[in-house]
């Protein structure tokens, strides 16, 4: 598999480092701000756990794009009111990740335990039934705060009241968008997968969540008009799904030592992702069975995921899945010639698309 790194310029990688580094600053001084105000109360271990998870790892994919449509529009580069409103998505992004993982069952997050199992070993009685509950409805809870707490970190960005109005149309999009996704997925998940609902399904999570969004609020927030913000969705769009379809693939086939989350959890929960229903199209009758004996079964171990994973590559869902990804980043590469956006704003997106579409992890 391509590396993460391919294709990608030393200086976009090191200004793509610096504006991670800025981002994750301005998050560690917003929970510095809430420990204060909680020392000393039972909150204080709730805001020390958002506070790990949040600054654990992570890509900060949506708060970079966030940045690149502030650039592409003509915001200046490092602004910190900029920096403080791109970072408030990555605490709405935890919010989504603690739920996701409740509704998933998941107990690896970025290689470190889900927060509903680390909340559990907070639980105060004896019973690990009692104590997972716990866990499970404190997560709901700290998510939830995550989310609050993306709202007011934005609006004490530093933005003026004419740029968050401008922007609160997309934010209430996004919010919206990425709801409608999950419950896709939900529905999905009891079904056999036909490949347009999961390529719906990619578009609501990842299209529009991941890349659209966050690319118009930036330049939003920079003042941009209508064409630019068409542009952004033009690019944005098909380089969401090619994220989402190297998730996928990642989920199934990737090593959990560069993901950080196992690779039997998608297959466990019987994801309704256009890896499975490409397969199921065009398996034969034995491999179809297969897939449905084994993609789905919560029990389901290495050697049974092996057996999958032959099918997947037998039918050629896996390489038509690759196939796709380049297609969608080619799409929304050719989109950035002719893109209204500052030159260096281009060059940024462009190397954003690869390492988002091409990578391990």
């Amino acid at each position: 598999m391509v590396t993460i790194e391919a294709g990608i310029g030393p200086h976009s990688r090191t200004l793509r480092t610096d504006l991670r580094g800025a981002v994750d600053d301005a998050l560690d001084a917003f929970f510095t701000e809430k420990a204060g105000l909680s020392a000393g109360t039972a909150m204080d271990g709730v805001v020390e756990a958002l506070r790990a998870y949040v600054l654990a790892g992570g890509k900060r994919l949506r708060p970079l794009l966030c940045l690149c449509g502030w650039q592409a529009a003509g915001g200046a580069p490092r602004d910190p009111a900029a920096v403080r409103a791109a970072a408030s998505l990555e605490l709405f992004h935890a919010f989504a990740l603690i739920h996701d993982d409740i509704v998933d069952n998941a107990a690896v997050r970025r290689g470190h335990p889900s927060l509903h199992v680390s909340l559990a070993l907070l639980g105060r009685g004896d019973h690990r039934g009692r104590n997972e509950r716990f866990g499970r409805d404190s997560a709901i809870l700290v998510g939830d705060l995550a989310m609050v707490w993306s709202d007011e970190m934005l609006h004490r960005s530093g933005m003026t009241p004419t740029q968050l109005r401008a922007v609160r149309p997309l934010l209430d999009q996004m919010r919206s968008e990425l709801m409608f996704g999950q419950y896709h997925d939900l529905l999905s998940s009891d079904t056999s997968p036909d490949v347009g609902t999961a390529l719906t399904i990619a578009s609501y999570k990842s299209g529009r969540y991941t890349v659209q969004r966050p690319l118009q609020i930036g330049a939003a927030l920079a003042g941009a008009d209508e064409s630019l913000l068409d542009a952004c969705t033009a690019f944005a769009l098909p380089i969401g799904e090619a994220f989402q379809l190297r998730d996928d693939l990642l989920g199934i086939f990737g090593d959990a030592r560069h993901t950080g989350k196992s690779t039997l959890d998608d297959l466990r929960e019987g994801k309704g992702t256009v890896l499975m229903a490409l397969a199921l199209r065009d398996a034969d009758p034995a491999q179809r069975a297969t897939l449905s004996t084994l993609v789905g079964d919560p029990a389901l171990d290495e050697a049974g995921a092996a057996e999958a994973r032959a099918v997947l590559v037998a039918t050629g869902a896996a390489a038509k899945v690759e196939q796709m990804i380049e297609e969608r980043l080619r799409q929304g590469l050719a989109v950035l010639d002719d893109a209204p956006f500052h030159p260096d704003a281009r060059d940024a997106l462009r190397d954003l698309a690869r390492a988002a579409t091409v990578r391990a992890a």
